[in-house]
């Protein structure tokens, strides 16, 4: 899958091979990096509705994270340190020394780490519907549990490359209206499913980040440290992460701005791109 006006690269880092899309390279102005969550998802994916209009005014980056979208699927442990290390590795290999990171749910998680980690080489972060602000499994001791059945979550991805109908009922799951599955939406996610693979870098990921106890990546102690001006954009209906976390991180993080969108869910990028863009752009030209 592509995306529209950009030219889609590929760099090698720590021996994996990782695609990228980027636009944009001769504009003024600090490079924005987004970053794709985990599931089905991929650069394109996300980012069709967002990379165009950013790319007008800054220079833009999109990867496709290890396992997902044209990038390698190494045998690694999929986790938010990985992806912490990988956004590291691929900043040092495309020559950015300081960037705008925009991050959706797990990749999120991994934005928030490496700014955390390295805050004199991220200039403003946005997190969206973000992962790593609270520590409770979805669906509590049974989520846990539904990751290590084996072969559930691999009947589970078949059944979605199958139909159709069940994939629509899949996103219609994680966003906050039935409206916003488009049928644009949906071919899209149809390209992305029908992958051979898809779904098993995140079912690793999943048994990665889903302990017994919660989930191992929590940032919540560390928030109060984030010296980084910080977007918090979250959909008041999502799902998957509580509202209530976004809140609660926009009031530990010094320098935050919280925003929660009504009638929206765990997908703001594709579900309200015309808002979740204008307070992107916002955000990261305010001087």
């Amino acid at each position: 899958m592509r995306v529209a006006c950009a030219d889609s690269r590929t760099v090698v880092v720590d021996g994996v091979r990782v695609r990228y899309h980027v636009a944009g390279e001769g504009r003024d102005g600090v490079p924005v990096v987004l970053l794709h969550g985990g599931g089905l998802d991929e650069a394109a994916l996300s980012w069709r509705e967002t990379f165009p209009a950013l790319a007008d005014v800054r220079p833009v980056y999109a990867l496709d994270w290890p396992g997902y979208g044209g990038s390698d699927r190494p045998d690694a442990p999929y986790s938010i340190p990985y992806y912490r290390d990988t956004l590291a590795g691929f900043l040092d290999a495309v020559g950015l020394d300081r960037v705008a990171l925009v991050g959706v749910s797990m990749g999120g998680g991994a934005a928030l780490g490496y700014t955390l980690d390295a805050p004199d080489r991220v200039d403003r972060l946005v997190l969206v519907d973000s992962y790593g602000l609270g520590g409770r499994i979805p669906g509590g001791p049974l989520g846990y549990l539904f990751t290590r059945l084996p072969f559930v979550t691999d009947l589970a991805w078949a059944a979605l490359r199958r139909s159709r109908l069940l994939l629509w009922v899949a996103l219609r799951g994680i966003v906050g209206s039935g409206d916003a599955v488009t049928p644009a939406l949906l071919d899209d996610a149809v390209r992305a499913v029908r992958r051979g693979d898809a779904g098993r870098s995140f079912t690793a990921f999943q048994r990665s980040e889903v302990g017994p106890t919660g989930l191992r990546t929590n940032y919540v102690d560390r928030l109060p440290d984030l010296t980084v001006p910080t977007l918090v954009v979250h959909g008041e209906a999502d799902p998957l992460v509580p509202v209530a976390w976004a809140v609660r991180a926009g009031t530990l993080i010094p320098d935050a701005t919280t925003r929660v969108l009504p009638d929206c869910g765990h997908w703001p990028p594709r579900e309200c791109p015309d808002r979740f863009l204008e307070l992107v752009e916002e955000f990261l030209l305010a001087e």
